[in-house]
């Protein structure tokens, strides 16, 4: 019969993410897929297709939480709402356990062992976060906090590897307090708008 599934699909959409996360598109196996969601094969190749339409909407959903974090970070000018979307993501000691890195940056990683819509999705996603990025640039320059003439791609590929190293230094062993650091240093970068005559 058919109907609605009986299960909680944002849950089960949430466990697969936290497996690709860990474990990268291509070494995470469908054992590993029943055993963190509780569905069986047949359920998510019902309700998925297969590994890559799980992939999709794990994705598209972690894509989403990312994109909210960094829009509900808010401060008084650009810069520091910059400053404040890169603070956002520093390891929260408090926080519930999550897995180490960031998804969008492993799957861009892996965008050879993707399928072509799954590449697409990873490259779309990490185009999104730095579409946060440029258009706070944007505003940078219109509110004179930026020169005219700044650099905006240069700038937003900067804050964007800034943002993704805040995410997966930890992975090597920086902590909380050098991540805090590298960001005041990082923020030194943000060009001073020319003083006129």
């Amino acid at each position: 019969m058919g109907g609605k599934p009986q299960y909680d699909e944002q849950a089960v959409i949430a466990a697969a993410a936290g497996v690709f996360w860990r474990h990268g598109f291509a070494a995470a196996s469908l054992s590993d897929l029943t055993a963190a969601t509780g569905l069986s094969r047949s359920s998510i190749y019902q309700r998925f297709g297969d590994k890559d339409g799980l992939f999709l909407e794990a994705l598209e959903a972690h894509t989403e939480r990312s994109i909210c974090r960094m829009n509900a970070a808010k401060a008084g000018t650009p810069r520091r709402r910059l400053e404040a979307i890169l603070r956002a993501f520093l390891p929260d000691p408090a926080a519930p356990e999550r897995p180490p890195g960031c998804l969008i940056a492993r799957s861009c990683n892996e965008v050879a062992e993707l399928s072509s819509a799954g590449s697409a999705a990873a490259v779309a996603a990490a185009a999104r976060q730095r579409q946060i990025i440029i258009e706070i640039l944007h505003d940078g320059i219109s509110v004179g906090e930026l020169p005219k003439d700044a650099d905006v791609d240069a700038l937003s590929w900067y804050f964007f590897g800034v943002l993704h190293a805040v995410l997966n230094f930890p992975n090597a062993g920086a902590d909380r307090s050098i991540l805090d650091r590298m960001i005041n240093v990082a923020m030194a970068a943000w060009p001073e708008p020319r003083k006129s005559n």
